[in-house]
């Protein structure tokens, strides 16, 4: 009887803790092993000095044409930012290294927001801090991750790519920050009408009801790459806009800059 018993505690014990390790969704996964989820996978990166408690900002990065999220993870411009800021950086991976951002009913969406809760069962996160990124495709990419899923999105950190300017938005992000490249050929700078440089966020101008923006000065991340910011304080949101002489990259500081911003942070880029 006492065997009986002594079995029958070892197997409830043992379901117990299968039960709770199943609910506390345990890492193993990160920067060599990305993590799968729904037949798809992404990747993770811990900031530097993180104390295993303490609720991270999120920054949701998609990677590029033909890359995938393990780059992301190690990427001088993007990693660096978000180890140094104390930020989790999360890079899906896209299907058949891209993303889906033509149109509204694109999975992408719907499987990235999945990255998200996913995320939140393996670290505790601070949902009030949450950014998404991307560049070229995967710029395009987090226009329409907002543009469809933003309502709990802090900000949009978008770098050269985004959706047609005519688009239709039924949500949108508390804040939209894009950079782009006057000389840039592979996702043209969106010029207006009549040269118009202001036109590559006149898609949130009309979104958040915006009167016109003010120059906000020019900065400079590199000594050989100058930005002109201008800067919409509009009701539904602000709107930033970052133009550079440059082609189809991601600026060096261009993220660091900007985490330090929204984060309240003495500003240490590159």
């Amino acid at each position: 009887m006492f065997r009986i018993l002594l079995s029958a505690l070892l197997i409830f014990a043992s379901l117990s803790g299968a039960a709770r390790a199943t609910e506390a969704a345990p890492r193993g996964c990160g920067l060599d092993r990305p993590c799968l989820l729904e037949g798809r996978s992404y990747h993770l990166l811990e900031p530097d000095g993180w104390d295993g408690q303490e609720p991270l900002p999120v920054l949701l990065h998609f990677h590029g044409w033909m890359r995938q999220g393990d780059l992301i993870v190690r990427h001088q411009r993007i990693a660096s930012a978000t180890r140094k800021r104390g930020v989790l950086l999360v890079a899906p991976n896209g299907v058949g290294r891209t993303w889906n951002f033509w149109q509204s009913a694109t999975g992408d969406v719907p499987f990235a927001a999945a990255v998200i809760e996913d995320v939140a069962k393996r670290y505790p996160i601070d949902r009030n801090h949450l950014y998404v990124s991307g560049y070229s495709y995967g710029g395009a990419m987090a226009w329409r991750y907002v543009c469809q899923n933003g309502a709990d999105v802090a900000a949009l950190l978008a770098i050269s790519g985004s959706l047609q300017q005519d688009s239709h938005c039924p949500q949108s992000p508390s804040e939209v920050r894009h950079v782009h490249g006057l000389a840039d050929t592979v996702m043209d700078f969106p010029m207006g009408p009549g040269g118009d440089t202001q036109y590559p966020v006149a898609l949130w101008r009309a979104h958040y009801a915006c009167a016109e923006g003010r120059a906000a000065g020019a900065w400079q991340a590199r000594s050989f790459l100058t930005f002109q910011r201008t800067r919409w304080e509009c009701d539904g949101g602000r709107v930033t806009l970052d133009i550079h002489p440059g082609g189809h990259f991601i600026p060096h500081g261009w993220i660091a800059r900007q985490l330090d911003e929204l984060l309240g942070l003495p500003p240490s880029y590159p």
